[in-house]
């Protein structure tokens, strides 16, 4: 079935036009960001050459994608905008919340009642204004997207960082926040700075134990959790053409882990392929008419350099499995390296747990090539070493991998197949471990391994790979364990070479949908507005943030000085805190709650200046509230890494957090605490981060003079009586400085 095909006819209707328009305008070839870009600008026949990473551009995507998670404070900021329905087609899809313990049907269950509230919520907003609703067990927002909404040549932002997924059927995705959702819900311009491109050629061609999962994780090393900021990563050669769709789309997903914008692939046969196999033939055969629009012009490849701001190349036939972590997705290890990582830093050699699927590898090729390594030690008899847990990514997948005897290749090995959703990927994992604090090792096809992230021990060391090497790390039990060259030993004491996964790209059965929870919208965008318990603990309506004074900030009392890495994950964490994604007083209680005090190292413990004592995090914040008392935040370099959730600007905001200070920001963070009001301020110099002291008063100046490139003055009043002083930039436009001034962007509609 083609979800929005008249819209799709309309945006493939425009877009020669577009295109040639574009290739005039900057009078040579073009690469493929650049005509996706050019083609979705707000008024595409009055406009000028944007300079990529520095001027803002507004946009029109075509469609918005919501996990439930975000979509409670997407929808809640959308009910305040007076809209009856949705300007363009957006979904809900139910995957976060549901947690991983005993299984499929019993964790879904239990979701559904534990949950419900919410659930309903989302489903009766959904049907209000016009929006598609999947149902608890649909499957993740990314796959199930992949799979029903995106098409090459489009433009949709989702709440989600991992939108991205898209790219692999040549889709310009983009993880936003929920108030940067509302804005394309409600049709107003979308702003978004123009990324710079960096091209990344593919030559040759992946062989035997080497994925597509690969390449990212090879990529990941090479430019670090922020070398992608601000920037599109456009794939291209003849490497490119060999990876199927959904290999494309592990790769597109797993750039949100070096902080690119997005990533995306010209479209190809594979592309092709799969949108015929997913039911969505007719979209194929228009994307094929106008190809040459939906791909980068041939001399772009011909001679790359001139056209990209960065150029990588890598070259698949030497590339050979990496894993990743732990703690970092950028700690990048070639599987010949990784034995010597292991010893050498004294981790535990022993694996506890394999985990497959999540958003990123829960494809019908990903689990098929897994499910060919488990077929190997059934037949050879291997008993597996550790635990394997299985996410199928839509239901979709789990109905035909079921069909074809992949789930019970995979569970012959003692995999246990959960719930077809997020699971451990964001924290919903009861792992039921009687010594929760060990230090222990498991290995994931995740994205993401930041610490506590998975199961919430801070001892668990989490490494990324693909899911075809953690089934074979599995079977072997020991993080050492290499399958190119080790053999493993059967119950009968012989030694046994594992010959490298297969799979095929797509069922050759063809997909079957199963029952797969989608849910039309009813209503024309009439009737009431969902009901909020007014005493509800799980939802709360939202009241706008009041418009700020535009003075100086005099002497704020300092909240935190975070060191080290400070993600979404520490700022506002998952896991069980999802139950309170729609109420922002209660999740307020875990603002920095994993951030690390640089002052006494010590997690969500800070000193509070009215009693002397160490408190959490939130409390303090709660008390300056309280007391009127405003405060600033400061922090080391790419603050706000990691997941687009906007809880992380809201709950700062909401507890009178005035400033957040830093080396460097993350892109969706940095933009989701300018759209909620907050001043977010850069040292110009990184060690000006030194001079701040845990006792500090802190003001800021120059904020009546508030303009683009104008630095602002930040002022120290230490508790001995001395000042310092020095400068920082920041990055806003005149209208982010008018969202500030407003209170927020909503406030602005």
């Amino acid at each position: 079935m083609s979800f929005d095909i008249e819209m799709i006819r309309g945006v493939y209707a425009s877009f020669p036009l577009k295109t040639e328009r574009v290739r005039k305008l900057f009078g040579r070839p073009l690469t493929l960001a650049e005509k996706l870009l050019y083609a979705h600008l707000f008024d595409p026949e009055n406009t000028g050459l944007f300079k990529r990473g520095k001027d803002y551009a507004n946009f029109r995507p075509d469609r918005v994608a919501m996990q439930d998670a975000t979509a409670q404070m997407a929808l809640l900021q959308f009910m305040n905008a007076g809209r009856n329905h949705t300007a363009v087609p957006a979904s809900v899809h139910c995957d976060h919340l549901i947690k991983a313990e005993s299984g499929a049907l019993q964790d879904l269950e239990k979701a559904i009642t534990l949950h419900r509230e919410v659930y309903d919520f989302l489903k009766n907003a959904a049907n209000r204004y016009g929006i598609g609703f999947w149902k608890p067990g649909a499957g993740i927002i990314h796959q199930v997207v992949l799979e029903n909404y995106a098409f090459p040549g489009g433009m949709m932002v989702g709440t989600d960082s991992h939108t991205p997924n898209a790219g692999g059927l040549g889709m310009l995705a983009i993880g936003v926040g929920g108030a940067d959702a509302v804005d394309v819900m409600t049709g107003m311009p979308w702003e978004l700075k123009m990324p710079e491109i960096i091209g990344v050629k593919l030559t040759g061609k992946l062989s035997g134990w080497a994925s597509p999962k690969d390449i990212i994780l090879k990529l990941a090393g090479i430019l670090t959790v922020k070398g992608g900021t601000n920037a599109i990563i456009e794939y291209f050669g003849e490497g490119a053409s060999s990876l199927s769709a959904t290999g494309k789309a592990s790769i597109c997903n797993m750039g949100a882990e070096v902080g690119a914008t997005t990533s995306v692939f010209g479209y190809d046969e594979s592309m092709y392929r799969y949108l015929c196999a997913t039911g969505r033939k007719e979209v194929a055969d228009l994307a094929g008419k106008i190809s040459w629009c939906l791909q980068a012009d041939p001399e772009t490849a011909e001679n790359p350099e001139i056209y990209y701001d960065r150029l990588i190349e890598i070259d698949l036939d030497q590339l050979e499995p990496y894993i990743n972590g732990p703690y970092t997705p950028d700690a990048a290890f070639p599987i010949s390296e990784f034995a010597s990582y292991v010893k050498e830093k004294g981790y535990p050699a022993k694996m506890e747990i394999g985990l497959i699927g999540s958003c990123t590898n829960s494809s019908y090729q990903d689990l098929s090539r897994a499910a060919s390594i488990a077929r190997q030690a059934v037949s050879q008899n291997i008993k597996p070493k550790a635990r394997l847990l299985i996410n199928p990514g839509s239901e979709q997948v789990r109905y035909t991998t079921e069909r074809d005897g992949i789930l019970g290749d995979l569970t012959a090995v003692g995999g246990l197949v959960m719930a077809n959703a997020c699971g451990p990927c964001i924290g919903q994992w009861n792992r039921l471990n009687d010594h929760p604090e060990k230090p222990n090792a498991i290995v994931t096809s995740f994205n993401r391994n930041f610490a506590k992230r998975v199961d919430g021990n801070p001892n668990t060391l989490a490494f990324v790979t693909s899911p075809e090497i953690v089934v074979a790390l599995t079977l072997a039990g020991d993080l050492r364990f290499n399958p190119m060259k080790d053999a493993l030993v059967s119950e009968s004491g012989e030694k046994i070479m594992l010959t490298p996964p297969e799979g095929p790209e797509l069922p050759p059965a063809g997909f079957e949908a199963g029952e797969n929870g989608y849910i039309a919208p009813s209503s024309e965008g009439k009737g009431e507005d969902p009901r909020i318990d007014p005493h509800s603990k799980r939802l709360q309506k939202l009241a706008p943030f009041p418009p700020l004074n535009p003075v100086d900030f005099e002497k704020m009392s300092l909240l935190i000085k975070a060191s080290g890495k400070c993600t979404t994950d520490h700022i506002s964490m998952a896991g069980s805190w999802l139950r309170f994604r729609g109420h922002l007083e209660n999740i307020s209680d875990n603002l920095l709650m994993g951030a690390v005090n640089c002052f006494n190292g010590k997690t969500n413990q800070i000193f509070n200046p009215a009693n002397g004592k160490y408190e959490e995090v939130s409390s303090v914040a709660k008390q300056f509230k309280a007391a009127g008392i405003s405060s600033v935040i400061v922090a080391e370099e790419n603050y706000g890494e990691g997941s687009s959730r906007e809880h992380a600007a809201l709950e700062p905001r909401f507890l009178n957090v005035k400033v957040v200070l830093v080396k460097s920001f993350a892109r969706i963070h940095e933009t989701n605490l300018k759209k909620q009001g907050m001043l977010a301020l850069t040292f110009i110099n990184p060690s000006d981060y030194d001079k701040i002291r845990e006792k500090d008063k802190i003001s800021i100046s120059g904020i009546r003079e508030f303009s683009p490139g104008k630095p602002l003055w930040v002022k120290l009043y230490h508790e001995d009586g001395s000042e310092e002083d020095f400068q920082a930039a920041h990055s806003y436009n005149e209208q982010q400085i008018q969202w500030f001034k407003s209170g927020s962007a909503l406030n602005c509609r």
